[in-house]
């Protein structure tokens, strides 16, 4: 059998019994984009004017929604109509990083509920096995998905070697929830043991630090190309912010809308690529 490197996006989703995982492929084929926009910014007015223009471009919406000075329930009802109208899933970028009985309450209440409107997020591996637990818990019944941060884009991060390998090891254990990693190259056979069964791995691997025009910034974030994410290291998301909307801030949506349809065509140029080469 290919390897998910090698296979299309509309091929893996058939194989995918996670509900969040196998929509977002389908809609990543469909769209012909594997893009996601990480929209970080503390306006609600800027937030939803940048999702109204990137939403026909994008696969996923990725929040920080706990940054909006204004919040109020209000924009998560325009965030979830603005999904049905563009057909992408939203990623809230929570990274959970509490004990199981603790991210329970995180995720499901509070001001957010975000189990309530986001269809995946995700969460650090440092407690162990039980934050996947405990999210699961309140996730699995609301056909969500989890992304485990695997390693990160920053100057520096400890997110590397033994701390990666299990990661892996924990998603590994949680096929039903977990269906990804925030990663900068693919994870499938990483730690695995010589009684693991990782014929029929496949991991969807969310890759942050994308960039087409500069290579870094001066609080130690690291870019790479879409080429060097998707064709290169095996990535099947890319994950642009600043890139398409500048500071954020009195947005443009005219040139918001340049740079999501600049960075989608870019990153589905690289899966092409990837896939061709069988």
């Amino acid at each position: 059998m290919l390897s998910p490197l090698l296979q299309t996006y509309n091929e893996r989703a058939k194989k995918h019994s996670n509900k969040a995982a196998k929509a977002l492929l389908e809609i990543m084929e469909e769209k012909q984009s594997n893009l996601s926009v990480s929209v970080d910014v503390t306006k609600s007015k800027d937030f939803l004017d940048i999702i109204e223009a990137v939403g026909p471009h994008v696969c996923l919406i990725k929040t920080h929604i706990d940054i909006l000075e204004d919040f109020d329930t209000t924009v998560i009802d325009r965030l979830q109509e603005l999904s049905e109208k563009h057909k992408f899933l939203i990623f809230e970028d929570r990274k959970f990083a509490d004990i199981g009985s603790t991210v329970v309450l995180q995720y499901s209440k509070g001001i957010y509920k975000i189990a309530d409107w986001a269809h995946i997020t995700n969460a650090h591996a440092v407690p162990g096995p039980s934050i996947i637990t405990g999210l699961a818990s309140v996730g699995i019944p609301k056909d969500r998905g989890l992304i485990l941060l695997a390693e990160m884009s920053s100057k520096g991060a400890l997110t590397t070697g033994s701390y990666t390998e299990e990661a892996v090891r924990m998603a590994r254990a949680r096929r039903d929830f977990v269906i990804g990693f925030i990663a900068q190259h693919r994870m499938e056979g990483i730690g695995a043991s010589d009684t693991d069964n990782i014929a029929e791995e496949d991991f969807l691997v969310l890759a942050p630090g994308v960039g087409l025009d500069v290579t870094g910034d001066a609080m130690g974030q690291q870019y790479r190309t879409p080429e060097q994410v998707v064709f290169e290291s095996g990535c099947d998301v890319i994950i642009v912010g600043r890139g398409i909307y500048g500071k954020g801030e009195n947005v443009d949506r005219g040139e918001v809308l340049k740079q999501a349809q600049r960075y989608q065509a870019a990153g589905w140029e690289a899966y092409k690529k990837r896939v061709q080469r069988t």
